[in-house]
């Protein structure tokens, strides 16, 4: 790090003489003679005075006390540009705290502007990869670069980084052109980008024998400071892309592989067109750190993306495809996904039961992933063997948690922690068509809504026993009475739950909310509360379980 770093840092000792220095120093040495190991301050050198650096180190071997982003100016002898340094000086010591010697840290920030390339850096920690959307972070980076670096920038993403996007094995090809990513992001100093031929998420087409192609198959960046436009090019094989080069001036190139962890995702192109001053050396190290930075962004977005979409996937397949009422019920469901979170491990069921009766059930698995997807999809399975052989509700929690138990026991690692076994919330309900009335256990789940024939709206609460999987197994039953034209609602937390409002505000939200649609169809009645509470985007994963009591 300290070799490399674009800071020159330099070692003195007491004597004030370099003992040591990076390589940001010895390129400063036409600058600063000085930066040579051997060579002392008190070394004359003509047309160089040192006397304010020498009286500001010595104070820091005197005092300790470090000076810090201390601004000097230098003219090296027979050139005539001024170079203006930042500098700062600390004292090294030894073991006892005597002082053995100092570092000074400079940056050329008028010749070389490493200060601005330090800045633009920086803003690209925090800039890009805001967000763990793939899209949102390639357009983060052309935002970012343009005009600090670029004038035009594109970001072309391989289809396997982007969800969703159609192969590109499907799209046409010819000799002279063929897809090679979809592009992502871009940004240009001209309104409505006239460089760019195609628009975001569109295919992007290339030579075969292109520089793209080149950085896709080397990993090395192409750099072309001034761009050749000559006949006998890679441009004769695309007429369009030399019409806009032509047309718009573009005449300096950069085009950055986005790689990370061994993977190439796509390609950064950076492009002048009205500044005139060409790329150099330090314009392509820049491009590339913002490259390296944008390219493990996109990484983590990807790996994120597909983890959500394989949990997404089997909680749904895990989820009733269907829900099969009785000739006394009718059911209606939702489930919103996060748009906060992974998916995490809600789930409801109806289970049809011997003599009418109908047991309904709605849980929610702790934390998030393919995990939570996993435990919820076991517990719903435990669930609908325990509702066949006719278990009460509190018999069912009981066993529901001595399996959760159970697994958490198998998981345990050889030192006896448990590994990767989730608790879980569940109200599980048993309603029999024959007396008119549902029992209900709950452990550790938000209460039932029960909305009246009047269309008031109730929420019985059972004994809140603890969440399964604790092993406790105290639960206890309520039972209520469903008559002919109630509805009974289960949900989950997500439903009612906010970052600004706690559980019990968001009953009483969700009472005005029932109570408002007790009128409408239940198909309907269901999206009118999951609209009236969550509105387009859920900050937790919702389930929601209604059945109506015909008449």
């Amino acid at each position: 790090m300290l070799l490399r770093t674009p800071m020159a840092i330099a070692v003195w000792d007491r004597d004030l003489r370099c003992v040591w220095r990076n390589d940001a120093a010895r390129a400063l040495q036409h600058v600063f003679p000085y930066y040579q190991v051997g060579r002392a301050l008190s070394d004359l050198e003509p047309g160089l005075d040192t006397r304010g650096a020498r009286q500001a180190m010595l104070q820091v071997l005197a005092d300790g006390v470090p000076r810090i982003d201390r601004e000097a100016h230098w003219t090296s002898p027979g050139r005539s540009e001024e170079h203006k340094l930042s500098t700062s000086f600390f004292r090294l010591e030894d073991a006892d705290g005597r002082p053995v010697g100092l570092c000074s840290m400079v940056l050329d920030i008028g010749h070389s502007h490493t200060r601005d390339r330090l800045t633009l850096l920086h803003e690209a920690s925090i800039r890009i990869g805001s967000t763990l959307d793939v899209r949102r972070t390639a357009q983060e980076l052309a935002d970012l670069a343009v005009p600090a670096l670029a004038d035009y920038v594109t970001v072309d993403l391989a289809e396997a980084v982007l969800p969703g996007a159609e192969p590109l094995q499907r799209l046409e090809a010819t000799e002279d052109s063929v897809p090679a990513f979809y592009r992502a992001g871009v940004a240009s100093i001209h309104d409505g980008v006239p460089e760019s031929l195609w628009e975001r998420g569109e295919a992007v087409f290339v030579p075969p024998s292109s520089p793209f192609t080149m950085v896709l198959d080397s990993g090395r960046s192409h750099f072309e400071p001034f761009l050749d436009t000559a006949p006998g090019t890679w441009l004769d094989r695309d007429p369009d892309r030399a019409e806009i080069i032509h047309a718009v001036g573009m005449h300096s190139l950069i085009i950055v592989p986005l790689k990370a962890r061994g993977d190439i995702l796509g390609v950064a192109v950076f492009v002048r067109t009205d500044n005139k001053v060409p790329f150099a050396k330090s314009d392509l190290a820049l491009a590339e750190g913002l490259g390296a930075r944008t390219a493990l962004s996109l990484d983590n977005a990807r790996q994120y993306t597909l983890e959500r979409t394989a949990a997404l996937a089997l909680q749904r397949n895990m989820l009733p495809p269907r829900l099969t009422g009785t000739g006394e019920v009718e059911l209606a469901s939702r489930y919103m996904p996060s748009d906060l979170h992974d998916v995490g491990g809600d789930w409801y069921d109806a289970i049809p039961l011997p003599d009418g009766r109908i047991a309904l059930v709605v849980g929610d698995v702790t934390g998030h992933g393919i995990h939570a997807a996993a435990t919820m999809g076991r517990l719903r399975m435990a669930v609908r063997t325990l509702a066949y052989v006719d278990q009460p509700p509190c018999a069912l929690l009981n066993h529901l948690d001595d399996m959760l138990v159970r697994l958490a026991d198998e998981s345990a690692d050889a030192c006896g922690a448990r590994l990767g076994t989730a608790g879980a919330t569940c109200l599980y309900a048993v309603y029999d068509p024959a007396t008119g009335r549902c029992r209900l256990a709950s452990a550790g789940h938000p209460p039932p809504a029960v909305v009246h024939p009047d269309g008031t709206v109730s929420f019985p609460r059972p004994p809140t026993g603890t969440p399964i999987g604790l092993g406790f197994g105290m639960f206890d039953s309520l039972e209520v009475d469903l008559p002919p034209g109630s509805r009974i609602v289960l949900y989950t937390d997500g439903l009612i739950e906010t970052r600004e409002a706690d559980i019990e505000a968001g009953i009483d939200r969700l009472g005005v909310a029932l109570a408002a649609a007790a009128r409408l169809p239940l198909e309907d009645f269901c999206d009118a509360v999951v609209r009236t509470m969550v509105g387009g985007g859920a900050e937790d994963d919702v389930a929601l379980l209604a059945a109506q009591i015909r008449r």
